[in-house]
Protein backbone atom coordinates (compact mmCIF):
# COMPACT_ATOMS: atom_id res chain seq x y z
CA UNK A 1 0.00 0.00 0.00
CA UNK A 2 1.43 3.48 -1.00
CA UNK A 3 1.22 5.74 2.02
CA UNK A 4 1.26 9.96 1.83
CA UNK A 5 3.80 11.88 4.19
CA UNK A 6 1.97 11.81 6.98
CA UNK A 7 2.02 7.63 6.86
CA UNK A 8 -1.98 7.31 6.51
CA UNK A 9 -2.47 4.93 3.44
CA UNK A 10 -3.56 6.41 -0.18
CA UNK A 11 -5.82 5.03 -3.36
CA UNK A 12 -2.64 4.54 -6.14
CA UNK A 13 -5.13 4.36 -8.55
CA UNK A 14 -5.51 8.09 -8.89
CA UNK A 15 -1.94 8.31 -9.17
CA UNK A 16 -1.54 5.39 -11.56
CA UNK A 17 -4.13 6.98 -13.99
CA UNK A 18 -2.77 10.50 -14.26
CA UNK A 19 0.36 8.80 -14.68
CA UNK A 20 -0.38 6.57 -17.90
CA UNK A 21 -2.54 9.50 -19.42
CA UNK A 22 0.93 11.77 -18.99
CA UNK A 23 2.68 8.74 -20.96
CA UNK A 24 0.34 8.65 -23.29
CA UNK A 25 -0.11 11.96 -23.94
CA UNK A 26 3.87 12.85 -24.25
CA UNK A 27 4.70 9.92 -26.68
CA UNK A 28 2.05 10.52 -28.64
CA UNK A 29 2.19 14.50 -29.53
CA UNK A 30 5.70 14.96 -27.99
CA UNK A 31 8.04 13.32 -30.60
CA UNK A 32 5.91 15.58 -33.47
CA UNK A 33 5.67 18.50 -32.19
CA UNK A 34 9.75 18.27 -31.50
CA UNK A 35 11.12 16.78 -34.24
CA UNK A 36 9.13 19.78 -36.22
CA UNK A 37 11.58 22.20 -34.85
CA UNK A 38 14.15 19.98 -36.62
CA UNK A 39 15.28 17.67 -33.76
CA UNK A 40 16.01 13.84 -34.28
CA UNK A 41 13.97 11.30 -33.25
CA UNK A 42 15.84 10.01 -30.39
CA UNK A 43 16.44 13.57 -28.80
CA UNK A 44 12.78 14.27 -29.15
CA UNK A 45 11.77 10.46 -27.69
CA UNK A 46 13.89 11.96 -24.87
CA UNK A 47 12.34 15.11 -23.97
CA UNK A 48 8.99 13.31 -24.39
CA UNK A 49 10.26 10.55 -21.63
CA UNK A 50 11.31 13.79 -19.46
CA UNK A 51 7.50 15.45 -19.94
CA UNK A 52 6.66 11.91 -18.67
CA UNK A 53 8.72 11.72 -16.06
CA UNK A 54 7.66 15.39 -14.70
CA UNK A 55 4.10 14.02 -14.95
CA UNK A 56 4.30 11.26 -12.60
CA UNK A 57 6.52 13.70 -10.34
CA UNK A 58 4.01 16.24 -9.84
CA UNK A 59 0.94 13.28 -10.27
CA UNK A 60 2.59 11.66 -7.10
CA UNK A 61 3.37 14.84 -5.20
CA UNK A 62 -0.47 15.72 -6.19
CA UNK A 63 -1.91 12.13 -5.67
CA UNK A 64 -0.13 10.59 -2.82
CA UNK A 65 2.53 12.59 -1.41
CA UNK A 66 0.42 15.37 -0.22
CA UNK A 67 -3.23 13.69 -0.27
CA UNK A 68 -5.71 13.65 2.25
CA UNK A 69 -7.75 10.58 1.80
CA UNK A 70 -10.14 12.38 4.98
CA UNK A 71 -11.55 14.76 2.87
CA UNK A 72 -13.17 12.21 0.29
CA UNK A 73 -15.94 11.68 2.79
CA UNK A 74 -16.34 15.78 3.52
CA UNK A 75 -16.52 16.27 -0.48
CA UNK A 76 -20.28 15.26 -2.06
CA UNK A 77 -20.39 12.53 -4.50
CA UNK A 78 -22.47 14.60 -6.76
CA UNK A 79 -20.00 17.46 -6.83
CA UNK A 80 -17.09 14.63 -7.34
CA UNK A 81 -19.18 13.62 -9.96
CA UNK A 82 -19.90 17.17 -11.43
CA UNK A 83 -15.65 17.63 -11.20
CA UNK A 84 -14.97 14.08 -12.93
CA UNK A 85 -17.41 14.73 -15.93
CA UNK A 86 -15.96 18.83 -16.49
CA UNK A 87 -12.21 17.19 -16.34
CA UNK A 88 -13.16 14.33 -19.05
CA UNK A 89 -14.53 17.37 -21.10
CA UNK A 90 -11.37 19.40 -20.74
CA UNK A 91 -9.31 16.66 -21.46
CA UNK A 92 -11.22 15.74 -24.55
CA UNK A 93 -10.83 19.42 -25.95
CA UNK A 94 -6.62 18.92 -25.05
CA UNK A 95 -6.55 16.40 -26.90
CA UNK A 96 -8.64 17.66 -30.44
CA UNK A 97 -6.50 21.12 -29.84
CA UNK A 98 -2.60 18.99 -29.69
CA UNK A 99 -4.04 17.04 -32.59
CA UNK A 100 -5.34 20.40 -35.14
CA UNK A 101 -2.02 21.27 -35.70
CA UNK A 102 -0.67 17.89 -36.82
CA UNK A 103 -3.93 17.53 -38.86
CA UNK A 104 -3.83 21.24 -40.82
CA UNK A 105 -0.06 20.48 -41.32
CA UNK A 106 -1.05 17.35 -43.28
CA UNK A 107 -3.62 18.90 -45.29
Amino acid sequence: MIRNRNGTPVDPVPFLVVSGLGVAVSFSFGPIYVMEFGASLPFSLSIAGLVALGTAAVAYHRYVWTARPELRSEIPADVRLGRLLYGMVVGFFFVVALALPLVAGGL
